[in-house]
């Protein structure tokens, strides 16, 4: 985007202090509020937002995970591995996002969508759960992280849609463990994507530095929020967040479907 045509600061800190508090409050990089709006509401190219949200994420994920040490609620050991894959994925997560039409992808990831809203009113992780790594599962929150990776580089999104609800089911995690080391492994995640995305001419380090500071001062206030609800509450809420991505992305679809 040439200076005449990139968002003015404003709208950008608004984008950015949204994305900054769900991000604290569910765990997540703010990548699903953060690329429709930028796309949406600012008319920013598809493929540029995704691009653009993965670098914001960067310095969002860095502070929200402190705000979730700083309480104790990081695997570090867990969030290494998913690391060790989302830094593979996030790089062919972003040469996909160049070459290949994303449509079979978004409709995969609304299905997942849809089983994890299912799946959070029937599932409520205590607060004293832990991880318990084995070689086994050490191997699979690696492929955690690698298939979260592409998705990442491809939708613009964190990644915390799929590991906070995957590590609350399958691994063991508590909610508030699931989501400080979601927020962890986006670190590597989104440094790994923004690097293939610089090479290809699909971020905008502007826009994407105003999002990210304005995220990054609101996430800590999530965060502390996210410890004051109940377990069972917090995932409801983490549902019908869920429940509005889902709604919204089918909604663009069958719109564009239409235009065609």
């Amino acid at each position: 985007m040439n200076a005449s045509t990139r968002p003015s600061p404003l709208p950008l800190i608004a984008i950015g202090v949204m994305g900054g508090l769900l991000s604290g409050l569910f765990g997540i990089g703010g990548g699903t509020i953060i690329v429709p709006a930028l796309a949406l509401w600012l008319s920013m190219p598809q493929k540029l937002s995704a691009g653009t949200s993965v670098a914001a994420i960067l310095p969002t994920a860095i502070v929200g995970a402190t705000s979730y040490a700083v309480q104790g609620n990081v695997d570090w050991m867990a969030a290494l591995l998913l690391a060790v894959g989302i830094i593979v994925g996030a790089q062919l997560g972003s040469l996909l996002l160049s070459k290949l039409p994303v449509g079979a992808i978004q409709w995969g990831f609304m299905g997942f969508l849809a089983v994890v809203i299912v799946s959070l009113w029937f599932v409520v992780p205590q607060r004293d759960d832990e991880i318990t790594l084995t070689v086994l599962m050490g191997a699979l929150l690696v492929l955690t992280g690698f298939i979260t990776g592409i998705l990442s580089g491809i939708l613009g999104v964190g990644g915390g849609v799929v590991v906070v609800p995957v590590l609350m089911f399958f691994f063991g995690a508590s909610d508030l463990i699931a989501k400080g080391t979601s927020l962890l492994m986006m670190i590597p995640g989104s440094i790994s994507g923004t690097i293939g995305n610089l090479r290809r001419n699909n971020v905008d380090l502007r826009a994407a530095a105003f999002v990210g500071v304005a995220a990054s001062v609101c996430v800590p206030f999530g965060s502390i929020l996210a410890g004051w609800i109940d377990p069972f509450w917090g995932n409801i809420a983490f549902s019908g967040y869920l429940a509005f991505i889902l709604i919204q992305m089918l909604v663009r679809k069958l719109r564009s479907g239409a235009a065609k």
